[in-house]
Protein backbone atom coordinates (compact mmCIF):
# COMPACT_ATOMS: atom_id res chain seq x y z
CA UNK A 1 0.00 0.00 0.00
CA UNK A 2 1.19 3.48 -1.09
CA UNK A 3 0.08 5.85 1.41
CA UNK A 4 1.02 9.48 2.42
CA UNK A 5 3.59 9.74 4.75
CA UNK A 6 3.12 10.44 8.51
CA UNK A 7 5.83 11.97 10.97
CA UNK A 8 5.95 8.59 12.77
CA UNK A 9 7.31 7.29 9.31
CA UNK A 10 10.62 9.43 9.69
CA UNK A 11 12.81 6.62 11.39
CA UNK A 12 12.11 4.04 9.09
CA UNK A 13 12.27 6.58 6.48
CA UNK A 14 15.99 8.18 7.12
CA UNK A 15 16.62 4.48 7.76
CA UNK A 16 16.30 3.38 4.64
CA UNK A 17 17.39 6.61 2.81
CA UNK A 18 20.58 6.06 4.57
CA UNK A 19 21.44 2.39 3.54
CA UNK A 20 20.10 2.92 0.02
CA UNK A 21 22.62 5.51 -0.35
CA UNK A 22 25.31 3.83 0.60
CA UNK A 23 24.74 1.18 -1.40
CA UNK A 24 23.21 2.65 -4.38
CA UNK A 25 26.51 5.48 -4.53
CA UNK A 26 29.54 3.86 -3.24
CA UNK A 27 31.75 6.09 -5.07
CA UNK A 28 30.91 8.90 -2.54
CA UNK A 29 32.25 8.37 0.93
CA UNK A 30 29.81 7.39 3.32
CA UNK A 31 30.53 9.95 5.86
CA UNK A 32 28.81 12.43 3.48
CA UNK A 33 25.71 10.38 3.41
CA UNK A 34 25.72 10.29 7.38
CA UNK A 35 26.22 13.92 7.74
CA UNK A 36 23.35 14.51 5.85
CA UNK A 37 20.43 12.99 7.39
CA UNK A 38 19.39 15.66 9.85
CA UNK A 39 19.49 17.67 6.75
CA UNK A 40 16.80 14.97 5.19
CA UNK A 41 15.13 15.16 8.83
CA UNK A 42 15.05 18.79 9.06
CA UNK A 43 14.63 20.44 5.83
CA UNK A 44 14.23 18.30 2.57
CA UNK A 45 11.57 15.71 4.00
CA UNK A 46 9.25 18.49 5.53
CA UNK A 47 10.06 20.42 2.41
CA UNK A 48 8.55 17.55 0.21
CA UNK A 49 5.42 15.88 -0.33
CA UNK A 50 6.66 11.84 0.83
CA UNK A 51 4.57 8.61 0.15
CA UNK A 52 5.94 5.57 1.69
CA UNK A 53 5.38 1.96 0.26
CA UNK A 54 3.84 -0.10 3.79
CA UNK A 55 3.60 -3.82 3.80
CA UNK A 56 3.06 -5.69 6.49
CA UNK A 57 3.56 -2.33 9.04
CA UNK A 58 7.00 -1.90 8.08
CA UNK A 59 8.16 0.54 5.16
CA UNK A 60 9.54 -0.82 2.42
CA UNK A 61 10.43 2.43 0.43
CA UNK A 62 9.36 6.23 0.07
CA UNK A 63 9.40 8.92 -2.41
CA UNK A 64 9.63 12.15 -2.73
CA UNK A 65 7.76 15.14 -4.46
CA UNK A 66 8.92 18.63 -4.46
CA UNK A 67 7.21 20.33 -7.29
CA UNK A 68 7.72 18.38 -10.30
CA UNK A 69 10.77 17.00 -9.63
CA UNK A 70 11.00 13.39 -8.00
CA UNK A 71 13.70 14.47 -5.05
CA UNK A 72 13.66 10.89 -3.99
CA UNK A 73 13.27 7.26 -4.59
CA UNK A 74 14.55 4.72 -2.20
CA UNK A 75 14.08 1.15 -1.51
CA UNK A 76 15.06 -1.16 1.28
CA UNK A 77 18.32 -2.99 0.07
CA UNK A 78 16.90 -6.18 1.31
CA UNK A 79 13.75 -5.56 -0.50
CA UNK A 80 15.03 -4.23 -4.08
CA UNK A 81 14.19 -6.13 -7.13
CA UNK A 82 10.86 -7.02 -5.87
CA UNK A 83 8.72 -4.15 -7.83
CA UNK A 84 8.33 -1.52 -4.93
CA UNK A 85 10.28 1.13 -7.10
CA UNK A 86 8.18 0.68 -9.84
CA UNK A 87 4.77 0.84 -7.60
CA UNK A 88 5.91 4.21 -6.42
CA UNK A 89 7.26 5.42 -9.48
CA UNK A 90 3.85 4.44 -10.88
CA UNK A 91 1.74 6.55 -8.14
CA UNK A 92 4.33 9.48 -8.56
CA UNK A 93 3.63 9.47 -12.60
CA UNK A 94 -0.54 9.71 -11.27
CA UNK A 95 0.34 12.69 -9.23
CA UNK A 96 2.37 14.80 -12.19
CA UNK A 97 1.88 15.68 -15.74
CA UNK A 98 5.31 15.43 -15.78
CA UNK A 99 8.73 14.47 -13.67
CA UNK A 100 12.16 15.60 -13.57
CA UNK A 101 14.61 13.63 -11.41
CA UNK A 102 18.17 14.05 -11.20
CA UNK A 103 20.99 10.78 -11.05
CA UNK A 104 24.19 10.25 -10.45
CA UNK A 105 25.70 9.24 -13.87
CA UNK A 106 27.72 6.38 -11.94
CA UNK A 107 24.26 4.94 -10.29
CA UNK A 108 23.90 2.60 -14.05
CA UNK A 109 21.14 0.86 -12.28
CA UNK A 110 19.51 3.45 -10.94
CA UNK A 111 19.69 5.20 -14.88
CA UNK A 112 18.68 2.09 -15.99
CA UNK A 113 15.59 1.38 -14.21
CA UNK A 114 14.68 4.99 -14.64
CA UNK A 115 14.73 4.50 -18.60
CA UNK A 116 13.12 0.95 -18.37
CA UNK A 117 9.92 3.44 -16.43
CA UNK A 118 9.69 5.66 -18.88
CA UNK A 119 12.49 8.48 -18.32
CA UNK A 120 14.89 10.14 -21.10
CA UNK A 121 17.88 12.06 -20.27
CA UNK A 122 17.66 15.25 -20.70
CA UNK A 123 21.50 15.95 -20.30
CA UNK A 124 24.46 16.34 -17.96
CA UNK A 125 25.39 18.45 -14.63
CA UNK A 126 27.26 18.32 -11.58
CA UNK A 127 26.31 17.77 -8.26
CA UNK A 128 27.68 20.73 -6.27
CA UNK A 129 27.58 18.89 -2.97
CA UNK A 130 29.18 15.97 -4.32
CA UNK A 131 31.62 16.84 -7.57
CA UNK A 132 30.08 13.83 -8.92
CA UNK A 133 28.56 13.99 -12.93
CA UNK A 134 24.31 13.16 -12.88
CA UNK A 135 21.90 13.06 -15.43
CA UNK A 136 18.91 15.46 -15.81
CA UNK A 137 16.06 12.95 -16.98
CA UNK A 138 12.51 13.39 -17.30
CA UNK A 139 9.01 11.57 -17.62
CA UNK A 140 6.04 13.18 -19.31
CA UNK A 141 2.98 11.42 -18.24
Amino acid sequence: MIRKCRETDIDQILEIWLSASIKAHAFVEAEFWVSKVNEMRDVYIPASETFVFESDNQIAGFYSLYGNTLAAVFVSPSLQGRGVGAAMLDDAKSRRECLQLTVYRENTPSINFYKKQGFISLGEQVDEQTGHPELVMEYYC
